[in-house]
């Protein structure tokens, strides 16, 4: 869940000691990043995402510095942020409830974003996510979508449904928008037009399906979802759902055609694999993941073929890389990481040129 991984991210970067190396942002190692640039100092910043034009990016943050008590959108010029830790970008989401899962519109249509702001203007109350050594991700009842112009004025209100709503991303052609919901009883992909007409339900199997991301041609969709090994951990699964929590410990990434067809499990490298995108090939994937860590606290970019094959580390730099986004036309990517963070537990945004 796009809420669910900012969730997590907290979670992991901040139980967790910093090594000696996250005072560097770059390592040698990491041959498909060049030039890489910071673009946020300080607090917890992810699910950052390109425009059109590829030069801003919409994400959120917690940054205690401007005077934040839990997520909110902000939209970022990249050449302003670039290395200047003053910079502070404008806020447009409310300033009400928690928002998270933001996206941009095609054709300047805006942005959009889930919040809850309709069930309070404070930021809702946290359960503990700590239960016999797991972790758990919120499930928010109050979660809507909401499409905003880029001065932060609500346009339209995608989802009004009472439950879950969150994650949405934009299809490149424009045509849908693909986001996770709990209207079904479990949470699934589903797929609505811009105009919020043509609802449609994607997936359709027990367990957590979410955080999807559009092929190049706008015809799949790739996601990450629950694992199951055993009738057990499907019963747990289902009581912590009623309790609005989900363990994120046991994920892979799949892939599957909009219209819910030829659903695929790319990887099978059990711990938590997530946070899946598109290379701009269509043929590969990049995701986040802590397969390789014996601890589980590791989490680095790995890419990997539509069919499994092919596995290769791309980042090697801190312990915890997630969100990749290609920028539109392939040749840059902006994700999140704890490096360079001064032994502290903050995650920011950074940006490279990609090298194929």
């Amino acid at each position: 869940m796009r809420i669910l991984r900012s969730t997590v991210l907290l979670i992991l970067t901040g139980l967790c000691l910093n090594s000696a190396m996250d005072a560097q942002v770059f390592n040698e190692k990491e041959v498909h990043l060049k030039n890489l640039r910071q673009l946020t100092f300080g607090g917890d910043n992810a699910e950052a995402y390109f425009n059109e034009t590829g030069d801003k990016l919409i994400f959120q943050s917690n940054n205690p510095e401007w005077g934040l008590d839990c997520d909110h959108i902000f939209l970022l010029d990249i050449e302003e942020a670039a290395d200047n830790p003053d910079y502070r970008p404008p806020m447009i989401s409310s300033g009400e409830g928690r928002t998270t899962c933001s996206y941009f519109m095609p054709m300047g249509m805006g942005v959009l974003y889930a919040s809850t702001h309709e069930g309070g203007a404070g930021c809702p109350h946290t359960p503990d996510l700590r239960r016999d050594g797991k972790y758990l991700w919120p499930i928010f009842d109050d979660y809507n979508i909401y499409i905003a112009d880029e001065e932060g004025n609500i346009t339209r209100k995608l989802t009004d449904e009472k439950g879950y709503d969150a994650e949405a991303t934009v299809s490149p052609d424009g045509e849908w928008i693909v986001f996770t919901s709990l209207r079904s009883g479990d949470l699934e992909l589903w797929l609505v037009r811009p105009d919020g007409s043509d609802l449609r339900q994607v997936t359709d199997r027990l367990g957590y399906s979410g955080g999807a991301f559009f092929s190049p041609d706008s015809k799949k969709l790739v996601f990450r979802a629950s694992v199951f090994t055993s009738k057990e951990e499907e019963e747990e699964y289902q009581e912590l759902l009623k309790e609005g929590l989900v363990a994120p410990t046991n994920m892979e990434i799949f892939v599957v055609d909009i219209d819910g067809s030829n659903l695929t499990q790319v990887t099978n490298l059990g711990k938590a694999n997530w946070a899946p995108f598109f290379h701009p090939s269509g043929e590969k994937i990049l995701f986040s993941s802590n397969h390789h860590s014996e601890s589980g606290w590791e989490f680095q970019l790995f890419m990997i073929d539509l069919d499994g094959s092919n596995l290769k580390q791309i980042t090697h730099e801190s312990r915890f890389n997630a969100f990749p986004m290609f920028s539109p036309d392939g040749k840059k990517l902006v994700f999140s990481s704890n490096r360079n963070n001064g032994g502290t537990r903050d995650t920011n945004i950074f940006i490279a040129d990609w090298v194929d």
